[in-house]
């Protein structure tokens, strides 16, 4: 047994999962942090999906009857129990996704945030009163639960997209079963102990919260049943044209959070020691593996090279090594294969003339898939800077004005999350307006990665349209009626139709 096996046995007794491990499994857990293996479970098979969706729908039908402040108290439980045992969880996550101990720490903390939001909202999911041309009449619309609604989730993070559409789901008065990424399923398999056990110390159905092992043949049966009305699904923009279809094919509802080319523009007024602070976090957090990294910077000539220099500084000085070890700000790339798609890129990019300017090599820390950032100033917006590498690697593209620079920043198939540097307030009113910023997010003065739940999240064209999180994401959970009761002794028909 390795050190890092250990260590998740530890978290995951600690969190109520007894040793997962089956020898036999035929699913292999992994850690980037070395590359070790932490052991094999067993997954589940087509037919248990069908059994456990059928077992989760029957929750549903006793879980919609229950009003909803009285669902707020099975995520309040959820939310504090979240804060029992965060360090836990966090260490889960950062052995399992590679996430530095802060942020696997502010991952948890977003999940105990959605729990107090959507405890709140179990006492508004409010409709409206909606006036009617017919007298001795009242026209009002109600949100009612809409079902079992089935969440497929990326590896990048392992816990809080999952919360995002359960705590959500469980007031709105749905069950919820989970399909997680399959490099990141001890993370899955606490969460689902935690969510098992707040609605055992509610009394809530136990198949309110489910999750299903398996690889993409478990997936794509949670897509294609009828049972669930919404599947909502995170991760690459392939993924999300291939789950689209399949749930449009039964008229079901998809809320797709796919992928990023996020930019940040620079402009001559910008403070450039803010604007240097916020691009490094936004480039090179999470190892660059988040669908809101920052990939692009769109910096007015001007202040290039004084910015470019700037930025190779900080690049160069960033500490990179294991996720676990204090001080640590770059961790490892979750696999090979986003090492070699880094590689790839890194090469492509200098093909199609542009400049490295420091990174770009692997990092010789332990077993694992570590990198130096990389930063590559392009003479142009090539076919390789407008796809999505997920992965450490910034682009530096130069513009002349501020036309020219959301020309630049909107020429990418992707509209997650955006950003601009500037101190001239009425460049900061032209990116957040109609002619601006083509993205889901737009930011002022900080970067485009993070989110606070409070705001929808989502983007636009490749990133899938859908929103989660905070503002009115509640009402992807739940339908809607609109309701017509007529108090009078007449039967005035609408739009003046007479009928007698």
């Amino acid at each position: 047994m390795t050190d890092l096996t250990a260590q998740a046995l530890d978290a995951l007794d600690r969190l109520g999962v007894k040793d997962p491990f089956d020898p036999a499994g035929e699913l292999s857990c992994h850690s980037p942090i070395d590359g070790s293996e932490l052991g094999r479970l067993r997954g589940n098979t087509v037919q248990d999906v069908a059994t456990i969706i059928g077992a989760a729908h029957a929750a549903f039908l006793d879980w919609r009857a229950v009003p909803a402040p009285v669902r707020g108290r099975l995520v309040r439980e959820l939310g504090e129990l979240l804060r029992e045992h965060k360090a836990e969880l966090a260490t889960l996550i950062s052995i399992e996704a590679g996430k530095i101990t802060s942020e696997s720490l502010g991952e948890v903390q977003e999940m105990i945030d959605i729990c107090d939001l959507a405890v709140g909202l179990s006492r508004q999911l409010h409709g409206l009163t909606i006036a009617t041309e017919r007298p001795g009449h009242r026209m009002m619309e109600q949100w009612h639960p809409l079902g079992v609604v089935g969440v497929i989730s990326a590896f990048n993070f392992p816990a809080a997209v999952w919360s995002w559409n359960a705590a959500l789901a469980f007031v709105a008065g749905d069950a919820v079963v989970w399909k997680p990424s399959e490099k990141t399923l001890l993370t899955a398999l606490a969460c689902q102990s935690l969510a098992a056990e707040a609605a055992r110390r509610v009394g809530a159905p136990a198949a309110i919260t489910s999750i299903l092992i398996g690889d993409h043949t478990v997936g794509a049966a949670l897509v294609d049943d009828a049972r669930v009305p919404l599947v909502s699904a995170t991760g690459s923009t392939r993924m999300g044209k291939e789950v689209a279809p399949r749930v449009a094919a039964r008229l079901g509802r998809s809320l797709l959070e796919l992928g990023g080319n996020n930019a940040a523009i620079v402009a001559p007024s910008a403070d450039l020691d803010l604007a240097v602070r916020g691009i490094v976090f936004s480039a090179v957090g999470t190892a660059g593996q988040r669908c809101t990294s920052l990939r692009r910077v769109i910096v007015h000539e001007s202040i290039h090279d004084d910015l470019l220099a700037r930025l190779a500084s900080a690049y160069e000085t960033l500490p990179i090594g294991s996720p676990l070890e204090p001080g640590t700000l770059v961790g490892p790339l979750i696999d090979q294969q986003a090492y070699e798609a880094f590689g790839a890129a890194v090469d492509q990019a200098q093909a199609d003339g542009g400049t490295l300017v420091t990174g770009g090599q692997r990092a010789e820390v332990a077993d694992g898939y570590y990198v130096h950032p990389a930063i590559i100033a392009m003479p142009s917006q090539t076919d390789i800077v407008k796809a999505e590498t997920f992965a450490p690697l910034l682009y530096l593209l130069t513009c002349r004005d501020l036309d020219e620079a959301i020309a630049l920043h909107n020429d990418v198939s992707q509209g997650l999350s955006s950003s601009i540097f500037t101190l001239d307030a009425r460049e900061a009113e032209l990116f957040l307006s109609a002619t601006g910023s083509d993205c889901g997010i737009a930011n002022v003065n900080i970067g485009p990665s993070g989110a606070e739940i409070g705001g929808a999240f989502g983007g636009e064209k490749d990133t899938g349209g859908g929103r989660e999180s905070g503002s009115d994401a509640w009402k992807n959970y739940m339908r809607r009626t609109t309701n017509t009761v007529n108090y009078s002794a007449e039967l005035p028909l609408a739009q003046g139709v007479e009928f007698a």
